[in-house]
This record gives C-alpha cells, structure tokens and sequence, in this order.
C-alpha cells in the first residue's frame, strides 16, 4: 500500500474511532442523537476534517466526506439495519457539505503552502 491510500484508510478508522467513542460517552445509540452533537461532537469533525484536509493535500475535500460519512457504520453496528437507514445517508449528505467545504479550503492552504499547488497529497 502507498502512502496515498493510506491516509484516507488511517482516516476512516480514526472517524470511525471517533463517533463510536461520541456514542459511548453520550449514550447515543446514533452519534447525532448525543447531547451536545452540534456544540461539540460535530463542530469535532470539522476540526478534524480540516486537519486531515490539510494533511491530504489535492485530495483534501474527501477527509469531510470520510469523516462525516464514518457515522453510518457506527449507526449501522449500534441500531442495525433498518427502514430508516437510508433517511440517515440522505442526512449526512446534507451534513457532509460543510465538512467537505473546511477540509478543501485546508487542503487548498496545504497546496499553496507547498508551492502553488505541486504536491498530490504526500505532504
């Protein structure tokens, strides 16, 4: 495996990581039914979808869609498959915008950081 294929797969697990933990702590069955989701758990994934953004470089708007995306696994070990599963990826589209728009915004920086936009992600 290349580091370019790495990244992300090192960045699904910790999302992963990541809203299995915010389900435990809260108690939620479903990372957004915890309490504080949108002052702290959500807010968490931009960081972190900016942060990995930034480190994938080109490649920087695919950390928000892996980082928001990584809750339907977690919804889907902790409730199952259900009729409302579907609903749930409709949402997290929906959720997924901003989350792509900070992590491309950081990986644009990263580019021009780098030298007007030369590296594909290995940074």
């Amino acid at each position: 495996m290349t580091a370019r294929s790495i990244q992300p797969l090192a960045l699904l697990l910790v999302s992963l990581l990541y809203w299995q933990l915010v389900s435990q702590f809260s108690g939620a069955k479903e990372p957004w039914d915890a309490d504080g989701y949108w002052r702290i758990w959500y807010p968490g994934s931009l960081v972190i979808s900016a942060l990995s953004g930034f480190l994938l470089g080109r490649r920087g708007w695919l950390a928000g869609m892996i980082v928001t995306f990584a809750q339907l696994p977690v919804m889907w070990v902790n409730t199952g498959i259900g009729g409302l599963l579907m609903v749930g990826a409709t949402i997290l589209c929906i959720l997924a915008v901003p989350a792509v728009a900070v992590a491309a915004i950081a990986g644009r920086f990263a580019r021009s950081r780098a030298g007007g936009g030369k590296t594909d992600g290995a940074v």
